[in-house]
């Protein structure tokens, strides 16, 4: 298994831990609004989330395309890091996290490792 792939699975399941941590809030929502658009935008994250770690772990061609999605996420994430803490140091750390992760799901190993159809 290649290490872009190691490290994709590696985000996707802190992602996904995260996510489920946070839940806690949603349900609470829930509980005043049926539905809300952050509870939406959860639902939607962890089902992509599940999705796509699921098709990387099959070794779907397919799940490339997801994989290089879901590392997407966090180049907003950077930005948005920055202007909450007024400085702009804490959101590198997501930026190049995601552009070495989409890097790597590019890369030819990774191609090669995601050939089932």
């Amino acid at each position: 298994m290649p290490i872009s792939i190691v490290a994709f699975l590696t985000y996707a399941l802190l992602l996904l831990a995260g996510l489920g941590l946070t839940l806690g809030r949603i349900v609470e929502q829930a509980t005043n609004a049926p539905i809300t658009l952050q509870g939406v935008v959860w639902m939607a994250l962890i089902a992509a989330c599940i999705f796509t770690i699921t098709l990387v772990i099959q070794r779907k061609g397919a799940g490339r395309g997801f994989a290089i999605g879901l590392s997407t996420i966090l180049i907003p994430a950077g930005p948005l890091i920055a202007l909450t803490l007024g400085n702009w140091l804490p959101g590198l750390p997501p930026i190049l996290l995601a552009l070495l992760l989409i890097r790597g799901l590019r890369g030819a190993r990774a191609r090669e490792w995601l050939n089932e159809i």
